[in-house]
């Protein structure tokens, strides 16, 4: 499994202590030093099965200095994936992706239903 965060995300080193204690293993990625491409964003959207907004990091600085609220509304799905593929800081983390899974943000519940 891959698991992509931001190492100073509080939220990130939860999942992480999470996944420690139930000994799951991963694959650490630093979002701000390997952002994923815009292939990978499209790939984990269409596996989530999410709405896209899940995967942008709305209570982020740059997607408030972006004003990203009032833009994205007018944006098309391919543009709103170029746009998170543009820097890592506007995606919302930490995502884990498995062969037949991908975890936007970290709720307990939502990931132990995954990892029973």
């Amino acid at each position: 499994m891959l698991l992509i965060c931001y190492p100073r995300c509080g939220t990130c080193k939860k999942a992480q202590k999470w996944l420690d204690e139930k000994g799951i293993s991963y694959t650490y990625r630093d979002i701000k030093e390997d952002n994923p491409s815009l292939g990978e964003l499209t790939a984990w959207y269409e596996k989530s099965g999410l709405d896209i907004k899940r995967f942008f990091n709305t209570s982020g600085q740059l997607y408030k200095s972006m004003q990203l609220k009032d833009k994205l509304p007018l944006m098309t799905t391919e543009e709103k994936l170029r746009l998170l593929s543009t820097d890592g800081m506007l995606v919302k983390r930490p995502i884990a992706v498995g062969d037949d899974f991908v975890l936007v943000g970290f709720k307990e519940q939502e990931w132990s239903a995954i990892f029973a």
